[in-house]
Protein backbone atom coordinates (compact mmCIF):
# COMPACT_ATOMS: atom_id res chain seq x y z
CA UNK A 1 0.00 0.00 0.00
CA UNK A 2 1.41 3.58 -1.13
CA UNK A 3 1.74 5.69 1.92
CA UNK A 4 0.21 9.09 1.06
CA UNK A 5 1.50 12.38 3.07
CA UNK A 6 -0.46 14.81 4.48
CA UNK A 7 -0.28 18.15 2.05
CA UNK A 8 2.00 20.40 3.72
CA UNK A 9 0.13 23.18 2.98
CA UNK A 10 -4.12 23.48 3.77
CA UNK A 11 -4.86 26.74 2.73
CA UNK A 12 -8.38 26.55 3.24
CA UNK A 13 -8.32 26.05 6.64
CA UNK A 14 -7.56 29.58 6.52
CA UNK A 15 -11.38 30.24 5.08
CA UNK A 16 -11.65 31.52 1.33
CA UNK A 17 -8.51 33.16 -0.80
CA UNK A 18 -8.76 36.94 -0.91
CA UNK A 19 -7.99 39.06 -3.63
CA UNK A 20 -5.53 41.08 -2.18
CA UNK A 21 -1.76 40.02 -2.69
CA UNK A 22 -1.49 38.84 1.48
CA UNK A 23 2.04 39.15 1.59
CA UNK A 24 3.62 39.06 5.29
CA UNK A 25 7.54 38.44 6.11
CA UNK A 26 8.75 35.36 7.18
CA UNK A 27 12.29 34.58 8.80
CA UNK A 28 14.53 34.66 5.95
CA UNK A 29 16.26 31.28 7.11
CA UNK A 30 12.99 29.15 6.00
CA UNK A 31 13.05 31.30 2.28
CA UNK A 32 13.42 28.08 0.62
CA UNK A 33 14.02 25.40 3.34
CA UNK A 34 12.83 22.66 4.24
CA UNK A 35 12.13 22.34 0.77
CA UNK A 36 9.04 20.42 1.21
CA UNK A 37 8.82 18.89 -2.78
CA UNK A 38 12.20 18.09 -3.06
CA UNK A 39 10.99 14.81 -4.28
CA UNK A 40 10.16 15.97 -7.45
CA UNK A 41 13.92 17.20 -8.10
CA UNK A 42 14.65 14.73 -10.20
CA UNK A 43 12.05 14.78 -12.26
CA UNK A 44 12.04 18.66 -12.82
CA UNK A 45 15.84 18.29 -14.03
CA UNK A 46 14.54 16.26 -16.65
CA UNK A 47 12.22 18.71 -17.65
CA UNK A 48 14.98 21.16 -17.88
CA UNK A 49 16.90 19.24 -19.93
CA UNK A 50 14.72 17.88 -22.09
CA UNK A 51 12.13 21.16 -22.48
CA UNK A 52 14.65 23.84 -21.77
CA UNK A 53 12.87 26.49 -24.43
CA UNK A 54 9.70 25.51 -22.84
CA UNK A 55 11.12 26.47 -19.67
CA UNK A 56 13.77 28.87 -19.38
CA UNK A 57 13.87 32.73 -20.36
CA UNK A 58 17.10 35.16 -20.09
CA UNK A 59 16.81 38.67 -20.74
CA UNK A 60 19.82 39.34 -18.42
CA UNK A 61 23.73 38.74 -18.35
CA UNK A 62 25.10 36.10 -16.17
CA UNK A 63 27.16 38.19 -14.35
CA UNK A 64 23.53 40.03 -13.41
CA UNK A 65 22.52 36.95 -12.70
CA UNK A 66 25.00 35.56 -10.30
CA UNK A 67 23.59 37.42 -6.99
CA UNK A 68 20.44 35.59 -7.66
CA UNK A 69 22.38 31.93 -7.98
CA UNK A 70 24.47 32.43 -5.07
CA UNK A 71 21.05 33.36 -2.90
CA UNK A 72 19.41 30.78 -3.89
CA UNK A 73 22.70 28.30 -3.96
CA UNK A 74 23.24 29.62 0.00
CA UNK A 75 26.17 28.02 0.02
CA UNK A 76 25.44 24.93 -1.39
CA UNK A 77 26.97 23.61 -4.64
CA UNK A 78 25.30 23.96 -8.00
CA UNK A 79 23.33 20.82 -8.50
CA UNK A 80 24.86 17.83 -10.60
CA UNK A 81 24.67 18.30 -13.93
CA UNK A 82 25.50 20.30 -16.69
CA UNK A 83 24.10 23.49 -16.72
CA UNK A 84 24.07 26.25 -19.37
CA UNK A 85 23.44 29.31 -17.43
CA UNK A 86 24.22 29.99 -13.66
CA UNK A 87 20.38 30.41 -12.96
CA UNK A 88 19.81 27.01 -14.33
CA UNK A 89 22.59 25.68 -11.98
CA UNK A 90 20.96 27.47 -8.70
CA UNK A 91 17.04 26.65 -9.75
CA UNK A 92 18.18 22.68 -10.22
CA UNK A 93 18.96 22.71 -6.30
CA UNK A 94 15.23 23.42 -5.28
CA UNK A 95 12.20 22.58 -6.37
CA UNK A 96 11.19 26.15 -6.46
CA UNK A 97 10.33 27.52 -9.79
CA UNK A 98 12.96 31.06 -9.71
CA UNK A 99 11.63 34.31 -11.53
CA UNK A 100 14.09 37.34 -11.91
CA UNK A 101 12.19 40.80 -11.85
CA UNK A 102 14.83 44.35 -12.87
CA UNK A 103 13.45 48.01 -12.74
CA UNK A 104 13.53 49.52 -16.13
CA UNK A 105 15.02 52.94 -16.45
CA UNK A 106 11.23 54.53 -16.36
CA UNK A 107 11.24 52.32 -12.67
CA UNK A 108 8.74 49.61 -13.67
CA UNK A 109 9.66 46.03 -12.76
CA UNK A 110 9.45 43.70 -15.24
CA UNK A 111 9.97 39.95 -15.38
CA UNK A 112 13.80 39.48 -17.43
CA UNK A 113 14.60 35.97 -16.65
CA UNK A 114 12.94 32.56 -15.28
CA UNK A 115 13.41 29.02 -14.74
CA UNK A 116 9.39 27.78 -15.04
CA UNK A 117 8.82 24.01 -14.31
CA UNK A 118 5.24 24.03 -12.79
CA UNK A 119 3.56 27.30 -14.43
CA UNK A 120 -0.34 27.30 -13.03
CA UNK A 121 -1.75 28.49 -16.37
CA UNK A 122 0.41 30.70 -18.12
CA UNK A 123 2.97 30.50 -20.60
CA UNK A 124 6.77 31.93 -19.94
CA UNK A 125 7.37 32.83 -23.40
CA UNK A 126 4.14 34.91 -23.38
CA UNK A 127 5.34 36.78 -19.77
CA UNK A 128 9.11 37.45 -20.42
CA UNK A 129 9.42 41.22 -20.30
CA UNK A 130 6.09 42.13 -19.36
CA UNK A 131 6.01 44.48 -16.31
CA UNK A 132 3.70 44.12 -13.39
CA UNK A 133 0.79 45.07 -15.03
CA UNK A 134 0.87 42.54 -17.98
CA UNK A 135 2.45 39.65 -15.58
CA UNK A 136 -1.15 39.77 -13.44
CA UNK A 137 -3.91 40.76 -16.33
CA UNK A 138 -6.56 39.28 -16.22
CA UNK A 139 -6.49 38.68 -12.52
CA UNK A 140 -9.89 40.34 -10.83
CA UNK A 141 -9.02 42.84 -8.65
CA UNK A 142 -5.70 43.35 -10.49
CA UNK A 143 -6.43 46.98 -11.09
CA UNK A 144 -3.53 49.86 -11.44
CA UNK A 145 -4.09 50.65 -8.26
CA UNK A 146 -3.57 47.29 -7.07
CA UNK A 147 -0.47 46.83 -9.07
CA UNK A 148 0.32 50.09 -8.13
CA UNK A 149 0.36 48.64 -4.03
CA UNK A 150 2.33 45.54 -5.68
CA UNK A 151 5.03 47.72 -7.15
CA UNK A 152 5.52 49.93 -4.15
CA UNK A 153 5.99 46.85 -2.17
CA UNK A 154 8.67 45.76 -4.91
CA UNK A 155 10.09 48.65 -4.10
CA UNK A 156 10.09 49.52 -0.53
CA UNK A 157 11.08 45.53 0.13
CA UNK A 158 15.08 45.86 1.68
CA UNK A 159 17.51 43.10 1.02
CA UNK A 160 17.38 40.41 3.64
CA UNK A 161 13.57 40.80 3.88
CA UNK A 162 11.65 37.70 2.66
CA UNK A 163 8.13 38.06 2.18
CA UNK A 164 5.45 35.33 1.50
CA UNK A 165 1.84 34.26 -0.26
CA UNK A 166 -0.14 31.37 -0.83
CA UNK A 167 -2.47 30.59 -3.60
CA UNK A 168 -4.27 26.97 -4.31
CA UNK A 169 -6.59 25.60 -6.00
CA UNK A 170 -7.59 21.69 -7.05
CA UNK A 171 -7.36 19.62 -11.00
CA UNK A 172 -8.07 16.72 -12.16
CA UNK A 173 -4.87 15.20 -12.04
CA UNK A 174 -1.25 15.68 -10.49
CA UNK A 175 0.60 17.30 -13.25
CA UNK A 176 2.62 19.87 -12.45
CA UNK A 177 4.14 21.21 -15.93
CA UNK A 178 0.52 22.49 -17.03
CA UNK A 179 1.09 26.04 -19.02
CA UNK A 180 -2.66 25.51 -20.60
CA UNK A 181 -5.73 24.96 -18.07
CA UNK A 182 -7.99 23.69 -21.65
CA UNK A 183 -6.61 20.07 -20.86
CA UNK A 184 -7.91 20.30 -17.29
CA UNK A 185 -11.16 21.63 -18.13
CA UNK A 186 -11.90 19.11 -21.13
CA UNK A 187 -11.01 16.66 -18.47
CA UNK A 188 -13.19 17.77 -15.79
CA UNK A 189 -16.12 17.88 -18.10
CA UNK A 190 -15.46 14.13 -19.08
CA UNK A 191 -15.02 12.55 -15.81
CA UNK A 192 -17.92 10.81 -13.85
CA UNK A 193 -18.65 12.10 -9.99
CA UNK A 194 -18.09 8.34 -8.69
CA UNK A 195 -14.45 8.85 -7.48
CA UNK A 196 -14.31 12.28 -7.67
CA UNK A 197 -12.66 12.78 -4.40
CA UNK A 198 -10.13 10.14 -5.83
CA UNK A 199 -9.65 12.44 -9.01
CA UNK A 200 -9.20 15.36 -7.99
CA UNK A 201 -5.46 16.42 -6.52
CA UNK A 202 -4.67 20.15 -4.39
CA UNK A 203 -2.65 22.47 -6.12
CA UNK A 204 -0.94 24.80 -3.87
CA UNK A 205 1.65 27.75 -4.92
CA UNK A 206 3.78 29.04 -2.39
CA UNK A 207 4.92 32.62 -3.60
CA UNK A 208 8.13 34.67 -2.55
CA UNK A 209 9.76 37.56 -3.08
CA UNK A 210 13.21 38.70 -2.07
CA UNK A 211 15.47 41.32 -3.25
CA UNK A 212 19.59 40.86 -4.20
CA UNK A 213 21.75 43.38 -2.65
CA UNK A 214 22.09 44.52 -6.49
CA UNK A 215 18.74 45.25 -6.66
CA UNK A 216 17.22 42.34 -8.95
CA UNK A 217 13.93 40.80 -7.33
CA UNK A 218 13.75 37.11 -6.37
CA UNK A 219 10.03 35.59 -6.92
CA UNK A 220 9.73 31.84 -6.27
CA UNK A 221 7.00 29.59 -7.04
CA UNK A 222 6.97 26.12 -5.16
CA UNK A 223 3.98 23.83 -5.97
CA UNK A 224 2.89 21.43 -4.12
CA UNK A 225 0.02 18.66 -5.50
CA UNK A 226 -1.32 16.30 -2.96
CA UNK A 227 -4.56 14.18 -3.85
CA UNK A 228 -7.62 16.29 -2.22
CA UNK A 229 -8.70 13.03 -0.21
CA UNK A 230 -4.99 13.68 1.74
CA UNK A 231 -6.08 16.83 2.26
CA UNK A 232 -9.59 16.06 3.65
CA UNK A 233 -9.02 13.43 6.52
CA UNK A 234 -12.22 14.05 8.20
CA UNK A 235 -15.04 15.84 8.01
CA UNK A 236 -13.89 19.12 10.07
CA UNK A 237 -11.40 19.81 7.31
CA UNK A 238 -14.01 18.54 4.33
CA UNK A 239 -16.28 20.59 5.81
CA UNK A 240 -13.58 23.73 6.43
CA UNK A 241 -12.66 23.31 2.17
CA UNK A 242 -15.95 23.84 1.57
CA UNK A 243 -16.47 27.15 3.31
CA UNK A 244 -13.45 28.20 1.46
CA UNK A 245 -14.77 26.92 -1.82
CA UNK A 246 -17.82 28.38 -1.53
CA UNK A 247 -17.16 31.49 -0.17
CA UNK A 248 -14.58 33.02 -2.86
CA UNK A 249 -15.43 36.01 -4.83
CA UNK A 250 -17.09 34.73 -7.48
CA UNK A 251 -15.16 37.03 -10.09
CA UNK A 252 -11.92 34.86 -8.93
CA UNK A 253 -13.61 31.67 -9.29
CA UNK A 254 -14.28 32.03 -12.91
CA UNK A 255 -10.62 33.42 -13.43
CA UNK A 256 -9.01 30.81 -11.37
CA UNK A 257 -11.80 28.32 -13.87
CA UNK A 258 -13.44 26.55 -10.50
CA UNK A 259 -16.72 26.67 -12.14
CA UNK A 260 -15.14 23.80 -14.77
CA UNK A 261 -14.60 21.68 -11.23
CA UNK A 262 -17.68 23.19 -9.42
CA UNK A 263 -19.25 19.56 -10.58
CA UNK A 264 -16.40 17.19 -9.30
CA UNK A 265 -15.73 19.54 -6.04
CA UNK A 266 -19.57 18.70 -4.81
CA UNK A 267 -19.33 14.90 -5.87
CA UNK A 268 -15.95 14.79 -3.67
CA UNK A 269 -17.40 16.71 -0.84
CA UNK A 270 -20.37 14.12 -0.94
CA UNK A 271 -17.69 11.61 -0.73
CA UNK A 272 -16.23 13.37 2.29
CA UNK A 273 -19.61 13.22 4.05
CA UNK A 274 -19.98 16.87 3.31
CA UNK A 275 -23.66 17.85 1.50
CA UNK A 276 -24.49 21.56 0.32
Amino acid sequence: MTLVRRPPYLLFLNGPLSLAPGLRPIDPDTWLAPDTEAHVLEEKRLLMRTRRPDVLALDLAERELAPVAELVLGGQAPAAGRWLSVLEAAAATVSDDICVLMRDADGVWRLRAASLCAPTFWRLSEKIGEPLSGLHHPVPGANPGMVGRIHRMFDALRPGQVLERFNWTVQPGPDRFTPDQAPFKAKAAELPEEGALEALWFRVERQTIRKTQSGAMIFTIRVAIDPLRAALPDAAHAEAFRVAWDGIDPGLADYKGWPHYQRLVRAALAEAGISG
